[in-house]
C-alpha cells in the first residue's frame, strides 16, 4: 500500500510542480486555474463513486458520499461562474497530467476489494487533498485575476482542508 501512495503522491506533486512552473515562467491564466481545479474537482468525484460502487465500510461510504456532493456542487459553482465571466477552461499540461494519473490511482484501487480498498481510497484522499489544497494556497488563489474565481478557490480550499482533516481521521480509525 505504501508504494501505491508514494506512487500517487508523486503523481499528484504534478499538480503543485505544473502549477508552479506555470506561474513562473507565464502568468498562469484564469481559464488554465479554472481548468485545473475543475479537473482535481471530476478526479475526486469519480474517486468518490468508485468507492461507493467497491466499499461496505459505512464510514468510508459516507465520506465518499460527502466528496461527491461537495466536489460536485463546487464543480457546478465554478461552470455557473466561468460561463457568467465568458472564460472557456482552458486544458494545459497540469490538467492532463492530473487526469492521467488519477486513470492510474483509479485502476489501482479498482484490483483492491475490502478492507485493501477501503485504506488505499482514503489514503489517496489524503494525498490528493494534501496536493490540491497546497496548489490552491501556494499557486492557483495566487494566481487567480478574476475576484470572483479567487473567491470561489478560497471557498475551496476551506472545504477541501475540511476533507483532508477527516480523511486523515477516517485513515487512522482503519488501521
Amino acid at each position: 500500500m505504501f508504494n501505491r501512495i508514494a506512487l500517487f503522491i508523486g503523481g499528484a506533486s504534478l499538480m503543485v510542480a505544473g502549477a508552479a512552473a506555470y506561474s513562473q515562467e507565464a502568468q498562469i491564466t484564469d481559464a488554465q486555474i479554472a481548468h485545473i481545479a475543475y479537473t482535481a474537482g471530476v478526479i475526486d468525484v469519480d474517486a468518490g463513486r468508485q468507492a461507493l460502487t467497491k466499499s461496505k465500510n459505512a464510514t468510508v461510504r459516507a465520506f465518499a458520499e460527502e466528496m461527491v456532493r461537495d466536489h460536485q456542487a463546487v464543480n457546478d459553482s465554478a461552470l455557473a461562474l466561468v460561463k457568467k465571466l465568458g472564460v472557456t477552461p482552458a486544458d494545459n499540461a497540469t490538467s492532463a497530467a492530473l487526469t492521467k494519473q488519477a486513470k492510474v490511482e483509479h485502476d489501482k484501487l479498482a484490483a483492491l476489494d475490502g478492507a485493501a480498498f477501503d485504506r488505499a481510497y482514503v489514503a489517496n484522499e489524503v494525498a490528493f487533498h494534501g496536493t490540491v489544497n497546497g496548489a490552491l494556497k501556494d499557486v492557483l488563489i495566487p494566481g487567480a485575476q478574476n475576484p470572483e474565481l479567487k473567491a470561489l478557490l478560497e471557498t475551496g480550499l476551506t472545504l477541501f482542508s475540511e476533507h483532508q482533516l477527516h480523511a486523515e481521521h477516517i485513515a487512522a480509525s482503519l488501521k
